[in-house]
């Protein structure tokens, strides 16, 4: 067990920032598209159809940051 953890480890930094910079910029995506079709077919005030947009994109980028602080976590050396 604890070589398959040394093995996952052993990923370039490069690497693992380009899969968190990838990961971060499709929960954007998708959790903004979310928002905006939430938005349009639940709130019609433009106010409210902007914070649903706005709710979907921090939960995506809160999620990816989450994901990304646990997988940049294994990086460092202790």
């Amino acid at each position: 067990m604890a070589e398959e953890v040394s093995k996952k480890s052993r990923i370039p930094l490069d690497a693992k920032w380009d899969a968190c910079l990838d990961l971060t910029i499709r929960r954007f995506a998708y959790s903004s598209l979310t928002g905006t079709i939430a938005g349009l077919l639940f709130f019609r005030s433009p106010v409210t159809r902007w914070a649903s947009v706005a709710f979907g994109a921090g939960i995506g980028i809160g999620t990816a940051y989450t994901e990304c602080s646990y997988l940049l976590e294994r990086s460092t050396p202790k």
